[in-house]
């Protein structure tokens, strides 16, 4: 097995095992696609490919628990707010494009940086989409402060699974006299 074949493969098995993760129960907001944005960002070379990966992700376990798409007369319709979550999750690859080296540092930084744009977009998508909150800027202040207690569970889950990405991969790396060759 080839180098770039056995890294693809690592890469394939540790997403999805990470979707799964989405669809076992979880704290809200505590999942592993933020992760696999990060480590896309990092590891897969191909820029196009490391944005794809975590909105596939997101969208094929979107579609597994009927979250924000449903289906209507054979047609797949998004809810208005899809938008700025797939955007958020795609800050998180941009946050670890930034970052560059999959380091304790970068990945620290870009599950931080991802964590707090992802909340920024997300969070501005619930205020401008939906009836709940005033279009002021109090209004966005008070959406902002409600969704404060799932920043963490964001946080913590992009820390949790990038750990667990990145600690498998790296291992497997390691260990792995196809990976050290050239």
């Amino acid at each position: 097995m080839n180098k770039d074949l056995l890294k693809t493969s690592v890469i394939t098995i540790l997403i999805l095992m990470a979707i799964f993760s989405r669809l076992i129960p979880h704290p809200s907001n505590f999942t592993a696609i933020g992760a696999i944005a990060i480590f896309a960002g990092f590891l897969v070379p191909n820029r196009f490919l490391s944005f794809l990966i975590p909105i596939t992700a997101m969208f094929i376990s979107d579609l597994i628990i009927n979250n924000l798409v449903y289906f209507s007369d054979n047609f797949v319709w998004f809810s208005s707010g899809i938008i700025w979550i797939y955007l958020g999750i795609m800050a998180h690859t941009l946050s670890a494009l930034f970052f560059r080296k999959p380091n304790v540092f970068g990945i620290a930084g870009a599950s931080l940086s991802g964590a707090i744009l992802f909340f920024l977009l997300s969070n501005f998508g619930v205020w401008i989409g939906s009836g709940i909150y005033e279009k002021s800027t109090s209004g966005l202040m008070i959406c902002y402060t409600a969704a404060l207690p799932f920043f963490g569970n964001v946080l913590a889950g992009n820390l949790f699974f990038s750990a667990v990405l990145f600690g498998v991969y790296f291992i497997l790396e390691r260990k792995s006299h196809v990976f050290r060759t050239v």
